[in-house]
């Protein structure tokens, strides 16, 4: 116990050295930076969407720095193939008894932190390669499976749809990412600090603050994160209030809702939750933690009718009704 008190003030801690020290590179975005820790010590994946320009790559390679991670970035176009991803067998001649086997060439998966840039750029066929990873932190390849190396974790950007040359991930990959991270235009004042400091010759580079030993302990805490009964009913009744005909009672999702979050979604809100109750300094869990995830754990995991899209009816606006209609359930 006295071990976890110790690791949950190093946590805290941490949460305002990594602030700081990806402030050298990227300006603002703190709330981004702490969805992106959230999305580390749970060890979910995150699906970081925005415009070009809003310094989606360059934050996540930054992260990579600071953590001293294993980090590959691969840039999806319309040409990529799996095999580009996950690796390939190779015919290999010995050059001395001339025998021939086939030995696997490892892709850029085999890493800690996989960018995963302008996902959306890519076939649904190459968006796929990526699910076992996702889901089992391992890749098979001609009939061999191979382990990654914990921690591993995808970090994708993704350019708005309505963008041309994108392509929608299917909803399997959607429902596996933990967070969707909303990148929006930074206020006037970030702006004009953003093109003072990166117009003129870079400043101090990031120091590493983690290392993967210590990422890892902070994981296994993140998990013995006690939540009460109460907190869990709570983080299953707004999930369940996603779903058309489930007994929300809200006529909005019922009208504008074809498909709500599924069990996933429950067990991807209560660990983000334990996660971002360690960054604040705290051992327990609180409603309010999960009303404050409830957005990028869930946003990406509603499908609306043509009846809400034709309305103009966005997941957001489902999400922020379900959570009204829920304010008070449990005080």
């Amino acid at each position: 116990m006295e071990r976890d008190e110790v690791l949950v003030q190093r946590v805290a801690a941490a949460r305002g050295d990594l602030q700081r020290e990806i402030g050298k590179v990227v300006i603002g975005q703190e709330r981004i930076v702490d969805l992106l820790l959230t999305g580390l010590l749970a060890k979910g994946h995150c699906l970081f969407i925005g415009v070009p320009g809003l310094a989606k790559t360059t934050l996540i390679s930054t992260l990579a720095g600071v953590l001293d991670l294993g980090f590959n970035r691969v840039q999806f176009t319309p040409d990529l193939m799996p095999a580009d991803i996950l690796g390939s067998e190779i015919l290999d001649e010995d050059r001395l008894t001339r025998e021939r086997s086939f030995r696997f060439i490892r892709g850029p998966v085999f890493t800690n932190l996989l960018l995963a840039d302008e996902i959306n750029r890519t076939s649904p066929k190459t968006q796929s390669a990526l699910l076992q990873a996702m889901q089992e932190r391992q890749v098979t390849v001609a009939g061999t499976t191979y382990p990654l190396e914990p921690p591993f974790m995808v970090y994708a950007t993704q350019n708005p749809i309505e963008q041309e040359g994108t392509y929608p991930l299917p909803e399997a990959q959607l429902d596996r990412f933990m967070l969707q991270v909303d990148v929006g235009y930074p206020d006037e004042e970030q702006e004009l600090r953003i093109a003072a400091a990166t117009t003129v010759e870079r400043g101090d580079t990031p120091a590493v603050v983690l290392g993967r030993t210590e990422i890892l302990d902070l994981q296994r805490l993140t998990l013995a994160v006690p939540i009460s009964e109460y907190v869990l009913k709570y983080a299953v009744r707004l999930v369940r209030a996603t779903r058309p005909g489930q007994g929300g009672g809200l006529a909005l999702v019922d009208e504008h809702v074809a498909y709500g979050a599924g069990p996933r979604a429950v067990q991807h809100l209560v660990l983000a939750a334990k996660a971002y109750c360690l960054l604040d300094g705290r051992y327990c869990v609180t409603c309010e933690d999960l009303r404050i995830l409830a957005e990028p754990v869930l946003k990406h995991r509603l499908l609306i009718n043509f009846h809400g899209q034709s309305s103009g009816i966005g997941a957001g606006a489902i999400l922020a009704a379900v959570l009204e209609h829920h304010q008070d359930d449990f005080g």
